[in-house]
């Protein structure tokens, strides 16, 4: 139940009906035209803008307009009790009682559905996908929040979505990964010294994966070679064990793994590489030389390139190394031919700060892989800043010392994790303080938000009513000041998020409950200034409508901690 679209296309059905005696020949499809929710200190419910936008692709005086469409739309829209022409042209609205409880009764009927629709659209977004050689570190955090519930928010908007995690499980990171495994199996079983390497993972997990295969395996591991495939296996198996146990303590649970060394096997990557030259979008050719320290080691040398600069890319793309394996990019070409295959409408990734510069080659893949039919949006996650005690945390997977999720899981809940990991834009980076998200007070955005939650619980415990349990509207729905402002903001969810969807951002669903909730915590303060504004007198409610809207703030707060994946318990 969106108000605003549903009265815009009221406004846009009554001028173009009248388009003649409003003498409109352009409309551009409406371009610009929207119904919106007035400043607060309006008292309005709606706002339109059409005679502005109207009168300047007709050259029409926008005050003259805009009173002809006042004029049909009193006439025409029995909802609305009063039409207001306002400063250039702006049409400000009122609606009526009855209009407003019908709204009411419908939000309520919605139940846990307010706000959504039915977009009918199949995504797959691709998610973490960090590199099976360890737990997971609170960098990867973000990025597995955001792509969780950025999933949650499509489908509550009536998409279909799959979660898929990509297992970079193929190439010299595995190959050092496993390398790293074998030599601690060899320094436990025959005291030998592990060596010093900067390609090699020290870190203590490392030992605990080798610990593990030597409590199930017999063989000796006496030749890396010779033990490579069965310790790739099992290696990789342990560390995707750990970063699955890391997920669901985050509440994350992927619905597809996919493996790079499997689509490696299956000659994926030839086959996307043979459409891709039938297309002519492939050819053997030379690149320039890099920039920067790389050059030093270059070497001109003949290859298979991706023209991707004839999609918009800055530089065409090589798909072999000079030895003439693929290169990670052919791989992932590969991989997103795959997705390609299976009839998604869309494609998300979710990648990390580092991968900026790999979104052009990538997107300008998908276009050709899929003739311009399926659409790629590439969201990047910033860096995760964390601070304790005043100093900030260095994390480093490869050198051994850096702050696992699991660390970080011991210091704070699950809940402050997931809500405060979506209290920034996915473009801006993210200073996560341990001290902020443990207080209890308006600075610590997910407990003001549950606080809230709370205390409505603990109003309908007073009266004896379940917080879940429907309210009759039988009379005229009158609100003071407070709830009007109120009532506009429960009015504007569906737009947060048809927004936020459309704009796969997230972050707007924690911005908007906390707005929410600061509005709700006002008018509770106000009942201790002022006995005017109390909500109870002698144990009952004082007036059902003030129940009404404290009823609308909780269906509203569930939906959006639904989304976030946010527990709301109700005492705190």
């Amino acid at each position: 139940m969106n108000i605003y679209d549903l009265y815009l296309k009221k406004i846009k059905d009554i001028i173009q009906k009248n388009k003649n005696e409003l003498k409109i020949i352009e409309f551009n499809n409406f371009k610009g035209i929207s119904v919106e929710s007035p400043p607060t200190d309006f008292d309005f419910e709606l706002s339109c803008n059409v005679s502005l936008i109207l009168a300047k692709i007709n050259k029409l005086n926008p005050k003259d307009l805009g009173a002809k469409i006042k004029s049909l739309i009193e006439k025409e829209i029995e909802d609305f009790t009063l039409v207001e022409l306002a400063g250039p042209g702006f049409l400000n609205i009122k609606i009526s009682k009855e209009a407003t409880k019908e709204i009411i009764k419908k939000i309520f009927e919605s139940k846990n559905k307010y706000g959504s629709s039915k977009n009918n659209k199949k995504y797959n977004i691709e998610f973490v996908s960090a590199n099976p050689t360890g737990p997971m570190h609170v960098g990867h955090c973000r990025g597995a929040i955001f792509g969780d519930v950025l999933a949650n928010l499509l489908i509550f908007n009536g998409n279909e979505v799959t979660k898929e995690y990509y297992i970079n499980d193929y190439g010299n990171q595995i190959i050092n990964f496993v390398k790293s495994v074998f030599l601690r199996i060899r320094e436990k079983k025959y005291n030998e010294k592990f060596v010093n390497d900067t390609n090699l993972y020290p870190g203590s997990y490392i030992i605990d994966i080798a610990n593990e295969i030597i409590k199930k395996s017999n063989n000796n591991f006496e030749n890396f070679d010779e033990s490579f495939e069965f310790l790739k296996k099992v290696s990789l198996d342990l560390s995707m064990k750990m970063i699955k146990s890391d997920l669901e303590k985050l509440g994350i649970k992927h619905d597809k793994f996919f493996s790079e060394t499997e689509l490696v096997n299956k000659k994926l990557v030839q086959n996307s590489i043979d459409f891709l030259r039938k297309k002519k979008y492939v050819e053997e050719g030379y690149l320039s030389p890099p920039k920067g320290e790389q050059v030093k080691d270059w070497k001109k040398t003949k290859k298979l390139i991706f023209k991707s600069s004839l999609e918009g890319d800055d530089t065409d793309r090589a798909l072999q190394k000079n030895d003439g394996s693929w290169t990670y990019f052919a791989n992932d070409i590969a991989y997103h031919m795959d997705k390609v295959s299976r009839n998604y409408d869309f494609l998300i990734n979710i990648l990390g700060a580092d991968h900026t510069g790999y979104i052009k080659r990538i997107t300008a893949a998908v276009n050709v892989l899929s003739n311009n039919k399926v659409k790629l949006y590439c969201k990047v996650c910033q860096l995760v800043k964390l601070y304790k005690n005043g100093e900030p945390f260095k994390m480093s997977k490869r050198a051994g010392d850096f702050i696992s999720a699991n660390d970080l899981l011991k210091e704070v809940s699950k809940d402050s994790i997931r809500f405060m990991m979506l209290n920034r834009s996915n473009d801006v980076e993210l200073d996560f303080d341990f001290q902020k998200v443990l207080e209890k007070n308006k600075e610590n955005s997910v407990f003001y938000v549950q606080y809230c939650y709370a205390r409505i619980s603990s109003l309908f415990r007073s009266l004896n009513i379940n917080i879940n349990d429907s309210i009759d509207i039988k009379n005229d729905v009158i609100f003071n000041e407070y709830e009007k402002i109120i009532l506009r903001k429960i009015f504007d969810w569906p737009k947060v998020i048809e927004v936020a969807s459309y704009k796969c951002e997230p972050h707007r669903i924690p911005y908007y409950l906390y707005d929410l909730a600061t509005l709700f915590h006002s008018y509770w303060s106000k009942g201790n200034e002022n006995e005017k504004y109390k909500f109870l007198k002698d144990g009952k409610i004082k007036n059902i409508n003030t129940l009404i809207i404290i009823k609308l703030i909780a269906n509203v707060i569930q939906n959006g901690m639904n989304i976030l994946g946010v527990s709301l318990p109700q005492k705190m």
